[in-house]
């Protein structure tokens, strides 16, 4: 948000969007090179047993090799943004102040493109570093409308992705996420709003809800990004393109008989419009 290039006084700038200028001026010496090996480590293990806590990952972890206390392993898992899969009060925190909207897939069959999209956030391991993923899925068809990558966990670059699948593909039905603060801030449910989207939720004990997109994750690093090791976010970015288009255009999906998200996606409405 904060243009360094702009002739606008950075003062000024933060006066505007109400930050603060010690956390514009503060520069993050960024994660130790062994955080990042035990994170891209504890990646691996979450996509595998999604359901292991601290406790367990702890153990796992030195069974291969160094590992860390609980305490640590929890804190790289919230910096990755990832938490151990079971019945809890609550799924991903909104931030205090954001609108949780209400779940609205109960009992709902899913049978054309465009009812229902979803999205969710994954973090990437790189050969130096890290980035996160945000993805747009048409929950019909398993195919992804957009995507976006970034260094942070920010409501903007999901923003991005939203706004690139509502250029592109139109407006769905439904729109279900978690209850993560980029999901839940204003700015985002506002482009839905605005669009007559009905948005929705995952509420108490639905982790399950986000099924599709969790084995999007499990597609996207098994079959790309482990075999990788991207050296920037432009190659990342790069790499991905290549995946996604592979993805939607030629893999044959198992969870569609075979077909693929652009057969089944497209496919229906030639269907539709042939009808």
């Amino acid at each position: 948000m904060i243009d360094r290039s702009s002739l606008l006084a950075i003062r000024r700038q933060c006066q505007l969007l109400s930050l603060a200028r010690s956390s514009v001026y503060h520069r993050s010496a960024g994660d130790s090179e062994a955080d990042l090996t035990l994170m891209r480590r504890i990646d691996a293990l979450h996509l595998e047993h999604p359901f292991l806590g601290t406790r367990r990952l702890s153990v796992m972890l030195a069974r291969d090799g160094p590992s860390a206390g609980r305490l640590h392993i929890g804190t790289l898992m919230r910096r990755m943004g990832i938490e151990a899969v079971y019945r809890k009060r609550r799924t991903s925190l909104p931030d205090k102040g954001h609108k949780v909207y209400p779940y609205l897939l109960r009992d709902v069959v899913i049978d054309r493109p465009d009812q229902v999209w979803a999205t969710d956030i994954t973090y990437i391991p790189m050969a130096q570093g890290s980035a996160y993923l945000v993805a747009i899925v048409d929950l019909y068809s398993r195919r992804v409308l957009s995507y976006r990558v970034s260094n942070c966990m920010s409501t903007e670059f999901c923003i991005e992705a939203l706004q690139e699948a509502l250029r592109h593909h139109g407006a769905p039905e439904i729109f279900n996420s978690d209850q993560g603060s980029q999901f839940t801030a204003e700015e985002f449910t506002r482009v839905l709003l605005d669009k007559g989207v009905r948005v929705s939720m995952d509420g108490k004990g639905r982790w399950i809800d986000n099924v599709f997109v969790e084995r999007l994750w499990r597609s996207v690093k098994y079959e790309h990004v482990y075999l990788h090791a991207h050296e920037s976010v432009r190659d990342l970015r790069s790499g991905l393109r290549k995946y996604f288009r592979f993805y939607n255009e030629v893999r044959p999906h198992q969870g569609l008989d075979g077909q693929t998200p652009d057969a089944l996606y497209f496919g229906a409405d030639s269907m539709s419009e042939a009808a």
